[in-house]
């Protein structure tokens, strides 16, 4: 088929599936009044495949196939093919209004690290399994999403332990035929699956030889029998409170996918029961969601330092020295964030044949932004004021005889008109909420999930480095 279009992408999600959206069961993902954004903003990955002014990043010639794919499904071989990878998410996440479109990248991750998986165990029989799953991609150009975080139960308990209240809290086999694998479980906080063709589901945590049974990794039609999904509830449209805008609502959301005995043909499972290579599947993966994260966090940062940057000449507090102050914090986030999401591309690394960005580096830069976010949020509202929470609405705004009140009193620095204070506060109200910052502060993994990996991988340069002291001080070990 080649590459999708927008319209075919969304013509291929009318194939049954089965999602629930605030109790009642959708019948078409692409024309429910809420999904239908989250399906809009998905597409933008589509569309820029077939634009002019972005087809030459998010589209590669395939030599093998002899036809152009996704980008995202090409084989990164160099720092070079890392840093157009961040560049296209960082571009889409731009035309999404800081949304990701999630229709390949997340999905993409998901591919790699298990080929770079199944490329450590030298397990001949996955590696030819997902590498042709890898060719049907390229030829289908499918939405595909990763479905990692078990719902777990008892969090201090083992997948397999007895104690557990059921068996189901992680994915798991419960039967194996010659034609395939049944599993069973559940899989939560999965963006962007309500409205994706396929999802990867593979482990999200190491396992022991009593887990063998959910150490599965395989790939899914969205529509399979036996799947449904529960989206979230979110903020399906700008309030009649906030002043209009004109550009499209974007959004994505989440699901907690439920598969009740489902069937997985042989061809499409990449790990049954190698609970050794849960942990070092779910590590790769990470490593390469983390930087994905990071890539759409740049955009997100920028907006922010704009917001704050705004409200604070709109409030006529811009040349205060605090407030100087608190801008420079936030232009030190967000440049530290760009050089080091830079920096693990350059210093890119081989593993199981494809080229992953510096571990280290990579960790750090999401730690960097999951950590320091919130104080960034905090500097946005306080240089908003409190008339954040507590300014008029454009219902009052459009109210005759409280017009001109409101235009003069909720007025601050002269020259700029009162709307533009209030649509400016307006903005930093939806992009400050605390759903947000959950996100950042969980997605990829959270900070302390980023700190071990950290320490991990850097065991090597601590020992340099002890040694290099010990030499110093005339200590030979």
């Amino acid at each position: 088929m080649g590459l999708m279009t927008a319209e075919q992408y969304k013509e291929s999600l009318r194939d049954g599936r089965v999602v629930y959206y605030k109790g009642d069961k959708v019948e078409d993902v692409t024309g429910h009044p809420a999904i239908a954004n989250c399906v809009n903003t998905m597409a933008i990955d589509f569309e820029m495949a077939h634009d002019p002014r972005y087809k030459d990043l998010a589209v590669v010639y395939d030599e093998e196939l002899g036809e152009e794919i996704s980008r995202h499904f090409y084989i990164p071989r160099n720092g070079d093919d890392l840093l157009k990878m961040q560049e296209l998410i960082i571009k889409s996440t731009e035309l999404g209004d800081g949304y990701i479109p999630l229709s390949h990248d997340i999905g993409a991750d998901a591919l790699n690290g298990i080929s770079i998986t199944a490329n450590v165990m030298g397990n001949k029989e996955y590696i030819e399994r997902i590498e042709n799953y890898r060719k049907y991609l390229k030829k289908t150009d499918i939405a595909v999403v990763a479905a990692v975080t078990d719902v777990k139960g008892d969090r201090m308990l083992r997948p397999g332990d007895p104690g557990q209240a059921h068996k189901d809290y992680y994915v798991r086999v419960v039967e194996k035929n010659s034609k395939g694998i049944i599993v069973r479980g559940a899989k939560a906080h999965i963006s962007g699956a309500a409205y994706a063709n396929e999802f990867f589901v593979i482990p999200c945590r190491a396992m022991t030889e009593g887990d063998a049974d959910y150490a599965v990794a395989f790939a899914i039609q969205a529509n399979a029998r036996g799947i449904k999904q529960v989206v979230r509830p979110f903020v399906e449209r700008r309030s009649a409170n906030d002043f209009p805008n004109q550009r499209p609502h974007t959004m994505i959301t989440d699901s907690l996918i439920i598969f009740d005995d489902v069937f997985v043909p042989w061809e499409r499972v990449f790990l049954c029961g190698e609970w050794k290579y849960a942990a070092t599947m779910v590590y790769n993966f990470a490593l390469l969601h983390r930087r994905t994260g990071c890539a759409y966090r740049i955009p997100l940062s920028e907006q922010l330092l704009g917001m704050a940057q705004a409200i604070a000449e709109y409030n006529g507090v811009e040349k205060a020295q605090h407030v100087r102050e608190k801008i420079t914090d936030m232009v030190i986030y967000l440049e530290t964030l760009k050089a080091l999401c830079k920096a693990a591309c350059y210093d890119y690394t081989m593993y199981g044949g494809i080229a992953i960005p510096n571990p280290v580096v990579t960790n750090i830069a999401k730690y960097h932004f999951a950590h320091n976010y919130h104080e960034i949020i905090r500097i946005v509202q306080d240089l908003a004021g409190g008339l954040l929470v507590t300014r008029p609405s454009y219902l009052d705004y459009c109210v005759p005889e409280l017009k001109d009140d409101i235009v003069k009193y909720c007025g601050a620095k002269a020259g700029i008109p009162t709307e533009s204070r209030l649509r400016m506060l307006d903005l930093i109200r939806r992009m400050t909420h605390s759903e947000l910052e959950t996100i950042a502060l969980h997605g990829e993994g959270s900070p302390q999930a980023e700190r071990m990996t950290i320490y991990g991988e850097a065991r090597k340069t601590i020992a340099y480095c002890k040694k290099l002291a010990e030499e110093l001080a005339g200590i030979n070990n």
